[in-house]
């Protein structure tokens, strides 16, 4: 017996293509806040706009996250 359930995704292309829209959200914005951290401490760029831009696509995906939880495949 497995500890954890196997999870083997969904067949359903509209949820599918939902799920692949929330990681690519979550993952992007996070790597746009890194990298606007690390540009904004070695060159003083502003880049206030690529902080915004990168916490709101996280958020995006957060709450998508969510919006996915309540959305059910038909059967």
């Amino acid at each position: 017996m497995a500890f954890f359930k196997k999870y083997n995704g969904t067949t359903n292309a509209r949820l599918l293509r939902v799920e692949r829209v929330i990681w690519a959200l979550i993952y992007g914005g996070l790597l746009t806040l890194v990298l606007s951290y690390f540009a904004h401490e070695k060159q003083g760029v502003d880049v206030t706009l690529l902080q915004i831009i990168g916490g709101l696509a996280v958020a995006a995906g957060v709450v998508m996250v969510f919006v996915r939880s309540r959305l059910h495949e038909e059967r």
